[in-house]
């Protein structure tokens, strides 16, 4: 693997010093692109009034005033929705917000499954015959023309919400469009989730009335969403993120609080990103996966503990369920890849089976992208049709590889580095010719090797709790503000590695200057299989890349290393 050094304007670092910010966090705040002090405390200390008028955003005018005369007029919104924990979050959000200042409210989600993604003219014209005059999309519909033109041939007004990437040539013919990455829309956030663009709807509808102190209530379920959906934590997200993983500590929400005790999630103290994405996200994301999402909305719009108990748990089984089935297709693919010569060394690998789950193959796709270091398509085929999903790299572009060869498709649609698609079975052959002579216009062997990013060299005399409790000032981690990596370099093993559960190692180590001095605690999760590869020794000295981390446990707990990468002293001597 790769280390990189990350850079950063030694001036800058010095006027955010100048500013009052101690000179780490001013270097990792440089290298995370801040500028000035004023940037660096908005930053360290997001604040609600920190968030953009909504009215900034392109459409939300004529969207709001659409929704607020429904509401008076009691006429029944159908707000329209997605089947992941961005669209389904977003329906919670803006139904819980509507039926609050009087509305009346239903939804739909579309069954994976059964329906597919997008917005379906058979449920735009039943809506239609059962009276309701307003619809309005949440994470979807940005691509949807012809629903578009179905809602208006139903004398149904279509508001559309989304922050998928639109098409080249506009937007659907709408009452409303919401979304930041349309043309001509200036909001200063182009990175919101879906839920995100819903919020900023129920900001509006909100603001003026008696119920804007709630606004803060809602920060919890755009958090799940916004970390979720693998957005940058940077901005109005960060404000976003930070106030709510902040507000879960405190959750109301019986079924919130059902998902959080059948996750095990102990929010007595503070709750990280990573709780939300692998405890809570995957359980909410398992409905839409292996069953159906409408128990998600159920879940948190359900005020009976015993009912929401119920849904949780069927959750959580459905998440067991979900990852076994993840298992076998990575297995599967794998043997398909380790098996073909031309699959594995394609720029873009494009790996199908019969019979795989639509709704784990997005899932797989991550996990074999983190394998094989490529960008990935996972099509699961069953007959003549073939769905899949696709995971890229940093440097590939993915939703417009698609577009180049748009014509194999039947649709497709996403973002830059995670796109979905359908197409048919026996084109599956020229889509993997397509997308590998496409990537090879676009990429270079070297960008198939994993890469490090470093913030800087510690020594273990730097590395105290005091750091570690400066360094949570920059939480919440994600895109765009990742954990801070640090290396240090000429560490003795002082004792033979400890093998934990089978999969999991903890070293004991300290520095090798041929003195007596401190020795720390390295855990690497998940690297057993790679220690014993190395066949590390007592004695052996390794360079480490490592983040921090505060064991709680009552008896042996304390500031431990979380290692990200090892290699033997000297072998990483120059970082780039």
């Amino acid at each position: 693997m790769r280390w990189n050094l990350r850079a950063a304007d030694p001036a800058i670092i010095l006027e955010l010093v100048a500013g009052g910010i101690p000179p780490l966090i001013a270097r990792l705040l440089a290298q995370r692109g801040l500028r000035d002090a004023d940037q660096a405390r908005r930053f360290l200390s997001p604040q609600l009034a920190h968030l953009h008028s909504p009215y900034l955003m392109r459409g939300m005018r004529a969207a709001v005033e659409r929704i607020r005369r429904a509401i008076a007029a009691k006429e029944t919104i159908l707000v329209y929705g997605d089947y992941d924990v961005d669209g389904t979050t977003a329906i919670v959000i803006l139904k819980t917000a509507i039926e609050r200042l009087g509305g009346v409210c239903d939804f739909h989600v579309p069954h994976r499954l059964r329906d597919g993604y997008g917005m379906k003219d058979d449920v735009i014209e039943r809506a239609a015959a059962a009276g309701v005059g307003l619809i309005v999309s949440v994470d979807t519909g940005i691509r949807a023309f012809a629903a578009a033109q179905t809602a208006r041939r139903c004398g149904v007004d279509l508001i559309v919400t989304d922050h998928h990437l639109p098409e080249s040539e506009g937007v659907p013919e709408a009452l409303a469009v919401l979304n930041p990455n349309q043309p001509g829309c200036e909001y200063p956030c182009k990175e919101l989730c879906g839920a995100g663009v819903a919020f900023k709807v129920v900001q509006a509808l909100l603001e003026g009335t008696p119920d804007e102190r709630l606004l803060p209530s809602f920060l919890k379920m755009v958090a799940i969403a916004t970390v979720a959906d693998a957005v940058p934590l940077t901005g109005e997200n960060r404000v976003i993120a930070k106030l709510g993983l902040d507000g879960l500590r405190d959750p109301r929400n019986a079924g919130l609080k059902a998902l959080i005790e059948v996750a095990a999630l102990d929010v007595s103290k503070r709750v990280r990103a990573g709780d939300v994405a692998f405890r809570l996200a995957p359980r909410i994301n398992a409905a839409g996966r292996m069953d159906v999402a409408r128990d998600v909305i159920e879940l948190f719009c359900c005020n009976d503990s015993g009912r929401t108990r119920e849904i949780a748990l069927k959750l959580n089984q459905l998440n067991a369920d979900r990852q076994q089935e993840e298992k076998r297709i990575i297995q599967e693919a794998c043997e398909r890849i380790e098996g073909d010569a031309a699959l594995r060394e394609a720029y873009c690998m494009v790996v199908d089976g019969p019979g795989w789950h639509r709704g784990v193959v997005g899932i797989a796709a991550t996990r074999l992208v983190e394998r094989y270091h490529r960008p990935t398509l996972v099509v699961s085929i069953e007959g003549d049709e073939a769905q899949g999903s696709g995971r890229s790299i940093s440097s590939f572009h993915l939703l417009e590889a698609l577009e180049s060869c748009r014509q194999v498709f039947t649709r497709f649609g996403g973002h830059a580095h995670a796109v979905g698609f359908a197409l048919p079975a026996a084109r599956v052959p020229e889509l993997r010719a397509a997308l590998d002579a496409f990537a090879r216009t676009r990429l270079t062997v070297a960008d198939f090797e994993p890469g490090l990013e470093l913030e800087g060299e510690l020594s273990l005399d730097d590395i105290t709790p005091e750091l570690y409790q400066s360094l949570r000032a920059l939480e919440p981690y994600g895109v765009e503000n990742p954990e801070p990596v640090f290396c240090a370099r000429g560490l003795r093993l002082v004792q033979p590695p400890r093998l934990l559960k089978e999969q999991h190692v903890k070293l004991r180590l300290m520095v090798d200057n041929g003195k007596p001095g401190r020795a720390v605690d390295a855990l690497g999760w998940r690297m057993a299989e790679r220690l014993q590869q190395d066949n590390l020794l007592v004695g052996d000295c390794v360079d480490l890349a490592f983040t921090l981390d505060m064991n709680e446990h009552p008896d042996f707990g304390g500031l431990q290393l979380v290692i990200e990468d090892l290699q033997r002293a000297g072998v990483a001597a120059a970082l780039s």
